[in-house]
């Protein structure tokens, strides 16, 4: 199954679901759930900030899709009373990318650039002056005639997100004032967004249903909301359900294949590959992607990091290998074999 057709995905799976993710999203730090130890940081940053009269300091987000990076800038960006400008690291192909972009920043407003270590090493130095002190040098003109313009900035604040923190290089991201680590979101954080999510569907969610389907979304609020979406097709075509209860959650959820602990067919795929063919591991990231037919790269960033949190897999030195846990969760004996834990 491709990645883009996942319900579990962290994803978003096309520009429908990311307009409807926009309709949930929270304004303020206060409507925000979850992340409650950097919700607390920020509040005390840009109070500060604001007492000041100065621009936020320069934030970076980082950790697993799906968690609401995007979100929290957006956030940020009201609780300042500031405009923001969205970017992505990938669409600033050359420095007139960043310089069109930096032009059009009024004082104390905010660039955020998501998937930020996708920057071209170009634009990347470009940004360092940009940051640090607040103007940029652009050549203009060609051959005999180029020269150098000191092009002065207005304080802004550059709010970066990525999923990959080990690919910034070290001077960006000692450039940033403010690191903050998403983490994945407890169960009773994610009960409490499905329940505002099914409040702005104008949709009845029973309390077992929502923490039914929090404890199914993989920590990760993006997922929540997709399975609600999905378990609401279901109750609404369904004449004897009125509410999305307990009933209608696990009749959904198990028609769409997702376990009680979220894990879908490509999970449950991954695993026993490893048990079927090669004892539970050790075996090369290279080799499990190809049994599954995925790229490396997806099983990597997509796959692997939800079964690692779990507790189903691990990494070591030789390879990836099955625990204990995995062994159970897929209800297959534990082998007498050094490689299991």
């Amino acid at each position: 199954m491709a990645d883009d057709e996942r319900i579990v995905s962290p994803e978003p799976s096309d520009d429908n679901e990311d307009s409807i993710e926009k309709s949930l999203r929270p304004q303020t730090l206060a409507q925000y759930i979850g992340q409650d130890p950097i919700k607390h940081e920020l509040s005390v940053y840009i109070q500060a900030a604001k007492q000041r009269e100065e621009s936020l300091d320069h934030v970076l987000l980082y950790g697993p899709p799906g968690l609401g990076k995007t979100t929290l800038a957006m956030v940020i960006a009201n609780e300042m009373g500031v405009h923001i400008r969205t970017t992505s690291g990938p669409a600033i192909e050359k420095p007139g990318d960043l310089v069109a972009l930096l032009n059009e920043l009024q004082p104390g407003d905010i660039l955020f650039i998501d998937e930020i270590h996708r920057l071209p090493k170009i634009v990347e130095e470009m940004l360092y002056s940009a940051m640090e002190d607040f103007y940029i040098d652009i050549v203009v003109g060609q051959g005999p005639t180029a020269h150098p313009v000191h092009f002065p900035l207005p304080p802004f604040t550059l709010i970066g997100a990525t999923t990959r923190a080990g690919l910034l290089s070290a001077p960006l991201r000692d450039r940033f004032g403010i690191v903050e680590h998403m983490a994945y979101y407890e169960t009773a954080d994610l009960q409490e967004i499905v329940t505002r999510s099914a409040d702005i569907f104008n949709t009845r969610i029973a309390t077992e249903g929502a923490h039914e389907i929090a404890l199914r979304s993989r920590g990760t609020p993006r997922i929540a909301n997709r399975l609600l979406k999905r378990i609401r097709d279901f109750a609404e075509v369904s004449p004897d359900h009125t509410e999305i209860d307990l009933a209608i959650v696990n009749h959904a959820l198990t028609l769409l294949r997702v376990d009680a602990a979220g894990l879908d067919a490509t999970d449950i795929k991954l695993l026993s590959t490893m048990v079927d063919y090669y004892d539970g591991g050790p075996v090369g990231l290279n080799t499990l992607a190809a049994n599954i037919g995925e790229e490396t790269e997806t099983v990597a960033a997509m796959y692997e990091p939800y079964l690692l949190q779990r507790g189903y897999l691990k990494r070591t030195a030789r390879g990836r290998v099955v625990t204990a846990t995995g062994y159970a969760h897929l209800g297959r004996p534990l082998p007498n074999s050094e490689g299991q834990s």
